[in-house]
């Protein structure tokens, strides 16, 4: 018995540093600089377009990193941007594919019914060496689909320091 004792606590305490390595995860996740330059090259991209929108970039997580707002951007803008970006990285789609697939009568429209979800074209996750780094929502274009233009400009714009 007291073999099996001392034999059965010898794998309990070599499982032990299995375990301890699982307590902590490492991640990639936009820093506040690219964050501030991919904004920067979206913002741009929508005023050559002619269109005053305010941009939101946020980390893996959906957390706001930077905004930026026209000055003659509707007052929902920021809300509603910051809201496509955490779409987009919660569900780490953009949001013009998730307004398609979530349409009333789909299998997937109780999507629209939860908390802080906005399925309007505009939101994208942001990826690096294919990883979701972050997301970027754009609210204010005439469109969905003008929004997501201008997001996917502004990743283009900064791709080459996406890939570190």
């Amino acid at each position: 018995m007291t073999m099996r004792s001392v034999l059965a606590a010898g794998f309990v305490l070599a499982a032990c540093p299995a375990f301890a390595q699982d307590a902590t995860i490492t991640y990639k996740s936009l820093g506040p600089e690219l964050a501030l330059d991919l904004a920067k090259a979206t913002f741009a991209d929508c005023q050559k377009k002619g269109f005053q929108v305010a941009v939101v970039v946020t980390d893996r997580f959906g957390n706001p990193l930077v905004m930026l707002r026209d000055r003659f951007a509707g007052t929902h803008t920021p809300t509603t941007a910051q809201g496509k970006a955490w779409t987009a990285a919660s569900f780490r789609t953009n949001t013009l594919e998730l307004a398609a697939m979530s349409q009333p009568g789909s299998p997937q429209s109780g999507l629209r019914n939860l908390p802080n979800v906005v399925m309007i074209g505009g939101g994208i996750p942001v990826e690096a060496a294919g990883t979701m780094v972050g997301a970027v929502g754009v609210s204010g274009a005439p469109g969905g689909d003008a929004d997501e233009a201008c997001a996917k400009a502004g990743v283009s714009a900064v791709k080459d320091k996406l890939d570190f």
